[in-house]
């Protein structure tokens, strides 16, 4: 059987008349200069008229690269790059290897898409906005009981320690993450200073959790109030999970429990925590807080935030990275 990568290179490459494909060779060197790892497995492809191109495929490992959108985003970062710098090799064409072998070109798109079905409902959020404005009510109550009962279903499939220390640098680097979280502020609205002093006690922070492997669970990754749909027939449907579903369950019960007292839905909030039947919750959920107080104080996604709740927000942070455990009760605005 002819080797499927000929017939897309045939196909791409004017001309062009596939006579070999062979690995390439590894460092064939020795001692300390020995290079055992890389990021990819390229393959030597031959042409009848003498030309030579190389494949190249992204590889799993734990360097970024263990979701496959980690691999995509890293062919489809080389196909741009390439042809910025001077006296590079030239990227030819990228795309995908679907089921069966084949291949097929996406030198020619430009953004990808993607399709989902629709959730009838309401956001939960709406619900809590009207929480906050006519009082509590059994019906916001049994709403709460309701999300703590997902998460218990969510979280009991356990994760990997790979995804957890994957999902935990993600939670400080990334750029949905603290880091860029932070570099989002508008110059001016919060000293640098602060906010230098803040990512540096979360830096501290990732090595606290690091290695709690034993966490590791199915998360959904973003799990706040506009992510979440009752339908009429009140059964939940949720969207936009994210951050590869794995990681530390505090996350999600961040996401979503500081929304309570965002919201001014107190009682909500104790109701929630209260549900909480994990013991070591509290003492890893200072990052988790920090990370979500600092969008929630962020102009760019709360920009109508009096200056004096920003302020409110951050030190509530500051209190509990430096106490080094979160206390639901010293919430601000009790």
């Amino acid at each position: 059987m002819r080797d499927p990568r000929a017939a897309i290179v045939e196909h791409v490459v004017p001309g062009a008349e596939v006579i070999e494909i062979a690995p390439l060779a590894p460092d064939d060197g020795d001692g300390e200069t020995k290079k055992v790892a890389g990021y990819g497995q390229p393959a030597r492809i031959r042409l009848r008229d003498g030309r030579e191109l190389v494949w190249h495929t992204a590889s799993a490992n734990e360097f970024g690269h263990d979701r496959r959108s980690d691999r995509a985003q890293e062919l489809l970062l080389a196909y741009d790059d390439f042809a910025r710098v001077p006296r590079h090799v030239r990227a030819i064409d990228v795309g995908a290897v679907i089921k069966g072998g084949a291949a097929v070109s996406l030198r020619d798109a430009d953004e990808l898409y993607l399709i989902t079905t629709y959730a009838p409902g309401r956001v939960y959020a709406d619900e809590l906005r009207e929480a906050a404005a006519r009082g509590v009510t059994a019906r916001d109550r049994a709403r709460v009981d309701a999300l703590t009962s997902y998460l218990a279903e969510l979280h009991a499939e356990r994760g990997t320690a790979a995804g957890y220390r994957r999902a935990i640098r993600d939670l400080v680097g990334h750029g949905e993450g603290i880091f860029g979280v932070i570099d989002g502020y508008p110059e001016g609205v919060v000293s640098r200073a602060r906010l230098a002093a803040i990512e540096a006690r979360c830096v501290e922070w990732r090595w606290r959790l690091r290695d709690r492997a034993h966490r590791a669970a199915r998360t959904h990754g973003d799990f706040h109030p506009f992510n979440v749909v009752f339908a009429p027939d009140d059964t939940i449907t949720v969207l936009d999970a994210s951050r590869g579903t794995q990681g530390d369950p505090a996350d999600d019960w961040i996401a979503m429990g500081i929304n309570y007292v965002f919201f001014g839905v107190r009682s909500l909030w104790e109701r929630y925590w209260a549900a909480c039947r994990d013991d070591e919750l509290f003492e890893v959920a200072p990052p988790f807080l920090a990370w979500r107080a600092l969008v929630l104080a962020n102009p760019r996604f709360y920009p109508s935030m009096p200056a004096a709740t920003r302020d409110d927000l951050l030190s509530w942070i500051e209190r509990v990275l430096d106490r080094g455990r979160f206390d639901p009760s010293e919430a601000p605005w009790s």
